[in-house]
């Protein structure tokens, strides 16, 4: 299992990962500083949440730990794990159209509401790790 031990680390210049899934108690890393921006994570078993320059970027119910999740001028991608199927919410450009990619395949289209957030489902129970894309339409 890819747990990210340090909470949330930098890929690259434009891929962080972070969250970890396996902590029983809530920990929490802020004023972490990737690509200009500061980033804020709190993980454990039961949620993982980042926030970008104060603003929500990803929540997951429970708690999954994610592997070089890259922002993109049309959307979002990264690899999630987790013990258990999880909700994924992830933030985005409002009143927008996004077609949804889980494992290669594509779940259709989901449109965000006013405040950018798109939800999704993955079954994580027994599968390791799940690529995930969100491309705008």
């Amino acid at each position: 299992m890819a747990v990210v031990e340090e909470l949330i680390r930098s890929e690259s210049e434009v891929a962080i990962s972070f969250g970890n899934h396996k902590l029983e108690k809530k920990a929490k890393v802020e004023d972490y500083r990737h690509g200009g921006d500061l980033l804020k994570v709190k993980t454990c078993r039961e949620i993982t949440k980042l926030e970008k320059n104060g603003s929500f970027l990803y929540e997951s119910v429970p708690g999954t730990s994610v592997l070089d999740f890259t922002e993109k001028a049309d959307g979002v991608e990264f690899v999630v794990e987790g013990d258990e199927d999880a909700q994924i919410t992830v933030g985005l450009s409002d009143d927008t159209a996004y077609e949804v990619f889980v494992g290669g395949e594509s779940i259709g289209a989901i449109k965000t509401n006013f405040g950018g957030k798109l939800s999704l489902s993955v079954e994580l129970e027994r599968a390791g790790e799940v690529p995930v894309k969100v491309v705008q339409i």
